[in-house]
């Protein structure tokens, strides 16, 4: 079955998590956001030490299972497979498509970066699923040089992309925004901040599943 991409994709950020008793705040936190319907979540940790790292997927493993949440890890195509997530989310710095293609395999996800201001050459040629475009808005979780786009900058991507391409915009997206940004072309906007900044991130994400999809 081809996996339909929702139109909220959260990206879960290791700069909201605790400093003691991670594991049980992300076994806490990953099976409210099952509940309340994600289906598809990255989780991105620039600062754990592939030991923590290695305990915390675990945990967000256990508690979204494979049936019902696709997991993608940022980074560290080398840990999918021993985490049991089922793909990778690549940036510029990272290694190519093709070469976590190789590594994982014809089933697993793989998202990479997709352009700014304009789309990277032969972007489409790499074997990605997904690919992400933006900053559309300032970001504060995560550190970029390049300009906001804004949603003329979406829509001027989407043209370039033409059809039959998952386009994810990310940077900055509100709740406020992210219908504009729908509308310009992208198949999901990825969320960080307005989400995981929430009170109740589960609760805010069901929020954004009822007016979204």
């Amino acid at each position: 079955m081809v996996f339909r991409y929702p139109k909220v994709y959260p990206i879960l950020d290791a700069s909201i998590l605790p400093l003691t008793g991670r594991v049980q705040f992300l076994a806490k936190l990953g099976g409210a956001l099952t509940k309340a319907g994600v289906r598809l979540l990255e989780f991105r940790n620039k600062v754990s030490s592939t030991a923590d790292l290695l305990k915390e997927a675990a945990a967000l493993r256990e508690a979204m299972p494979r049936e019902k949440v696709k997991l993608i890890l940022d980074d560290r195509e080398d840990l999918v497979l021993e985490v049991g997530f089922d793909g990778v989310h690549l940036d510029e710095a990272d290694v190519t498509p093709s070469e976590a293609r190789w590594l994982l395999g014809p089933e697993k996800i793989i998202g990479t970066f997709g352009g700014s201001e304009s789309l990277l050459p032969e972007v489409f040629s790499e074997p990605a699923n997904y690919f992400a475009i933006g900053p559309v808005f300032e970001t504060r979780t995560k550190q970029t040089t390049k300009k906001p786009i804004g949603v003329e900058g979406v829509r001027e991507l989407r043209k370039q992309a033409g059809r039959g391409v998952v386009l994810s915009a990310a940077g900055g997206i509100t709740f406020e925004t992210a219908q504009a940004v729908l509308d310009a072309g992208v198949n999901m906007v990825a969320v960080s901040e307005a989400i995981f900044h929430a009170s109740d991130p589960a609760k805010e994400f069901e929020r954004w599943k009822d007016k979204f999809g």
